[in-house]
């Protein structure tokens, strides 16, 4: 065991380690900067254990309606062999339907190595025809640790390149879905075409034979009828390279964290309150709909310019909080060299808010 992994079990105690899905890798990606996350899923830490923990649970995640109902959905739309999903795909591909495709299941709960080991052959000794894979398991380093993921369906060899299928319940109404719910399924998508680049590369073929163009299917209209759209996830795959970069320098994270530090859920919890405290957070509005952390982190980012989101906390150039920005824009308090820019500009901010109150023009 490395200095490293010796360190990020100490944090975690006689806790097994929480396993990374593509959820999890994927929202990772939703705050770079935040040491206090990054460290805590480098140990491998049960965040939504821990929020319980010290009273600030996490007030996300799917319904099991919604489970049920996504269950359903993708059964239906991988039925007799996955036919109409072929169809669905090799449409919006622009490719000429194939008459015929092999199906292999490659899902069970069966020995996760053995599995991995059936997906990687499976995969890698596809020929030129149209093939679907069902479940295949692949697998991507996340801070030293192997994690396995599952996506939905690899379509491989058509337009001559594997595309990564995934299946979604939620609607596409009139042509739009919800995009923070295309955004979460991009950023989940760019997970799985990354994995299976690695397992090409690995096996000496070119990982570009994996398309960054994912197919998304959903129910159209609310209906069951399912819908195929094409996700470019470039963007979320240079995020999602340099974050799993970041985790693996954890060494270089720790070293900024208090050698006493703990995430261990069988210390009390005012031991994890103030362990949390003394370890960087970046919270954001945005860390609401990802992060177990958040209502934590809001709490203590109370006052502070960044609890208002990170365009305000960028514009404001470094005040930290909203009593430093009131004293700033009326003058009670003088602008240190580095906050002059921002104090005229709230100054002028502050003289355009009075004038439009009493309403006298500038």
């Amino acid at each position: 065991m490395t200095s490293t992994a010796r360190r990020l079990a100490e944090i975690r105690g006689d806790v097994p380690p929480k396993r990374h899905n593509a959820r999890t890798i994927a929202a990772l990606t939703g705050n770079p900067g935040c040491a206090r996350r990054a460290v805590l899923d480098g140990a491998g830490v049960d965040k939504p254990k821990l929020v319980e923990l010290i009273g600030f649970p996490a007030r996300f995640g799917q319904s099991r309606f919604a489970i049920t109902r996504g269950n359903a959905f993708e059964a239906q739309v991988k039925a007799d062999g996955g036919v109409e999903l072929l169809r669905l795909v090799a449409e919006r591909l622009g490719v000429p339907v194939p008459e015929r495709a092999s199906w292999t299941d490659l899902g069970g709960a069966d020995d996760l190595p053995d599995r991995q080991e059936r997906s990687r052959a499976a995969l890698i000794a596809t020929g030129p025809e149209a093939a679907l894979f069902d479940h295949p398991l692949l697998g991507l380093e996340v801070a030293g640790r192997r994690v396995h993921l599952e996506p939905d369906l690899v379509a491989a060899r058509l337009a001559g390149r594997f595309h990564v299928v995934e299946i979604k319940s939620f609607p596409v109404v009139d042509g739009q879905a919800d995009p923070a719910k295309v955004s979460a399924a991009a950023i989940q998508s760019a997970v799985y075409v990354l994995a299976l680049r690695e397992l090409l590369a690995a096996a000496g073929h070119d990982p570009e034979l994996v398309s960054h163009d994912v197919v998304l299917v959903c129910p159209r209209d609310f209906a069951n009828r399912p819908v195929a759209s094409l996700l470019d996830v470039r963007k979320q795959l240079l995020v999602l390279r340099r974050q799993l970069d970041r985790m693996a320098r954890l060494d270089t994270l720790l070293d900024a964290v208090p050698a006493d530090f703990t995430a261990d859920l069988t210390a009390e919890p005012s031991t994890l309150v103030a362990a949390l405290s003394r370890v960087e957070a970046r919270y954001a509005p945005e860390c609401l709909a990802s992060c177990e952390l958040a209502y934590f982190c809001r709490g203590e980012a109370r006052g502070h310019t960044g609890a208002l989101g990170s365009p305000v906390r960028e514009a404001l150039g470094g005040i930290g909080t909203v009593d430093e920005v009131l004293a700033l824009a009326t003058g009670e308090r003088a602008a240190d060299p580095e906050q002059e820019e921002a104090a005229a500009l709230l100054r002028s901010a502050a003289r355009l808010r009075a004038d439009a109150l009493t309403g006298n023009p500038a």
